[in-house]
């Protein structure tokens, strides 16, 4: 059910390495526990982000969300495609729904070792 070549948090956030940077956006599970998103913000490229801290917020129709850095590091890119349409998260979450992108720290993907493959963070959603 959720892509095997990506990594995740216990907080719904996924990453995908891409070169010597890391792609973010939130899961499936999480797109559909929010409903519908109306509102997006987002980290600004060249702000520093330290991993398990809040960097952004989604607003839904039900509640506002924080998004947790899966990695400390730089913003390198924003989906600046979500300041019009917010709902690509629920449409295409692992795709165009995509937030920001990260050039981690040195030793930024150390902080790692709380990711999840997509077995283990299915295996905690059954289990709450």
């Amino acid at each position: 059910m959720y892509p095997e070549d990506l990594q995740y948090t216990k907080d719904h956030e996924w990453l995908r390495s891409e070169g010597d940077t890391v792609r973010v956006g939130v899961t499936d599970y999480a797109q559909q526990a929010l409903g519908d998103i109306v509102f997006v913000t987002l980290p600004e490229v060249g702000a520093e982000v330290s991993a398990g801290t809040p960097c952004g917020e989604i607003e839904s129709t039900k509640s506002v969300s924080d998004v947790y850095a899966p990695v400390s590091g730089t913003v390198v890119a924003r989906n600046e495609s979500l300041d019009a349409a917010p709902e690509l998260i629920n449409s295409d979450p692992y795709g165009d729904g995509w937030m920001i992108d990260i050039r981690p720290a040195a030793g930024g993907l150390a902080d790692g070792e709380q990711l999840l493959d997509a077995q283990a963070y299915q295996a905690g959603l059954d289990q709450s």
